[in-house]
């Protein structure tokens, strides 16, 4: 078997393994998260996502953008692995501390005196992602991700059965903080179970100067994401209330969700694809094309489907007091059904080493959604005017994202469009043929089920009719699986 299709192969299993840990993953934790909302008020969820800022934004910093360093490396060894975890894991104590101290201070400032304890306990999430990433960086260099599928699986299911009997046995905010803080402890044990790889008292200067030429440019690409994402979270808790950012980041949550669940299954894949044939330009090109499109047709019916049945769809599952999150809910929807675009090009520009391009994108993306989120904070003060701000700043960094890529694999941003077009052109048509279905007056789980069900065959006729390629490089997939 040659190179290329020893490639394809590896490839194509760890798609569809990588798809069925975002499927699953994204089940449970849906699953969970619907209990819990009905069991929990919407203020802790806004005192959830103050907290989960310092978290995120602490993860950036432990893993410096070192584990993508290490799985684009063409020539990493065992020493390497040690050197960026010892890296990790002290930057990770530092924070712990820092954290720790200034849990009071934090509570304070967003009046929340009730979460000293539960955020002192949620940042040792940093101590195990120091180790975890290091986990992760050796699967995705191999391929092998039917190993992160079962440790996710697990830990979703044990942390979200823990989480649940917390939020019934009446903890509030802490039910929320021993679920996220379990999965990952779980992840990490079950990964331990699988990998050979254990941390060892190994330190290389050099190769850790060398590693960081690298990954310091992702670290600051990820801190001002993070950032940004961040920002808007820690406005609207100060400028609003704990309940109102609970609506905003449980509408954002489900998009969320359901486009990472698609999108990441195939991106992480394509990074490791993309590394090995980083020195071949039409190669390169022809994987970011197949990512783009595949991830397109995926995740674009999937949003305008969700967009469609939102309300009922909260109103069955969450409850009416989250009725408000509907709107925010249907716009970020649009948000994410553009993820594909963004995710490819960075992913490009990651996998052929390009990681000062991907810096100069994110200061630009940055400056852009910084000034929009400004003014619609201080000068609209309106919660949908902010969410529609993402929704323009999402356009425009289309834009930008894939402006590079036309130089360094050929890609331009017009071929990008075409690519993308027929799916979102097809999902708006199938999605108006499933409105036929809302006249009918139907009980509200009916009604949802029956329009789904019509999109998706409306959908995939369409798709099957216009010979459209991405329905037919997936019928040959699944061929090829049944052999």
């Amino acid at each position: 078997m040659s190179s290329n299709d020893d490639l394809k192969k590896k490839t194509v299993s760890s798609l569809i393994w990588k798809l069925f840990e975002q499927s699953a993953s994204s089940f449970v934790s849906l699953v969970v998260q619907i209990v819990m909302a009905r069991l929990l008020a919407p203020d802790e969820f806004g005192m959830l996502a103050i907290m989960l800022v310092f978290v995120n934004v602490g993860n950036v910093i432990v893993q410096s953008g070192l584990n993508t360093a290490i799985i684009q490396g063409p020539d990493v060894t065992e020493r390497d692995y040690s050197t960026v975890f010892w890296m990790s894991f002290v930057v990770s104590l530092v924070l712990y501390v820092i954290v720790f101290a200034a849990a009071p201070a934090i509570a304070a400032y967003y009046v929340m005196p009730s979460i000293v304890a539960p955020l002192r306990a949620l940042v040792l999430i940093l101590i195990v992602n120091a180790y975890n990433s290091i986990q992760e960086a050796v699967v995705a260099r191999a391929l092998e991700f039917n190993k992160t599928a079962r440790a996710t699986v697990i830990a979703g299911v044990t942390s979200g059965a823990l989480g649940i009997i917390s939020a019934v046995a009446g903890t509030g905010i802490w039910a929320l903080v021993v679920q996220q803080l379990l999965f990952q402890v779980v992840k990490s044990i079950v990964l331990a179970v699988q990998i050979p790889w254990k941390p060892r008292f190994l330190f290389d200067a050099g190769r850790a100067r060398l590693l960081f030429s690298f990954s310091w440019k992702l670290l600051v690409s990820g801190l001002l994401e993070q950032g940004y994402q961040s920002l808007s979270d820690l406005m609207i808790g100060k400028v609003f209330d704990s309940s109102s950012l609970g609506f905003v980041s449980q509408g954002k949550k489900y998009p969320q969700a359901l486009g990472l669940m698609l999108d990441g299954a195939i991106q992480p894949v394509m990074l490791s694809a993309v590394a090995r044939v980083q020195d071949n330009k039409e190669n390169v090109k022809r994987l970011a094309r197949r990512a783009l499109k595949t991830s397109t047709f995926l995740i674009a019916p999937s949003m305008v489907l969700f967009a469609f049945v939102s309300k009922p769809i909260v109103l069955l599952l969450l409850g009416e007091k989250w009725l408000a999150c509907v709107p925010y809910l249907r716009m970020y929807c649009f948000v994410y059904a553009l993820l594909p675009v963004h995710t490819t090009n960075l992913q490009v520009l990651n996998g052929v080493g390009r990681s000062d391009l991907y810096l100069r994108l994110e200061v630009i993306k940055k400056i852009i959604g910084v000034s929009i989120l400004c003014v619609t904070v201080f000068v609209f003060r309106d919660l949908t005017a902010i969410v529609f701000g993402y929704v323009l700043s999402s356009i425009i960094c289309t834009f930008v994202n894939a402006h590079p890529n036309k130089r360094v694999i050929g890609y331009s941003y017009l071929e990008q469009i075409r690519d993308i077009c027929p799916a979102f052109i097809l999902a708006v048509a199938a999605g108006a043929v499933s409105c036929l279905v809302v006249p009918l007056n139907l009980p509200v789980f009916a009604s949802i089920v029956l329009q789904s069900v019509v999109m998706t065959v409306a959908y995939l006729l369409l798709a099957y009719m216009l010979k459209i390629e991405e329905m037919t490089y997936l019928l040959d997939m699944l061929a090829k699986l049944r052999k």
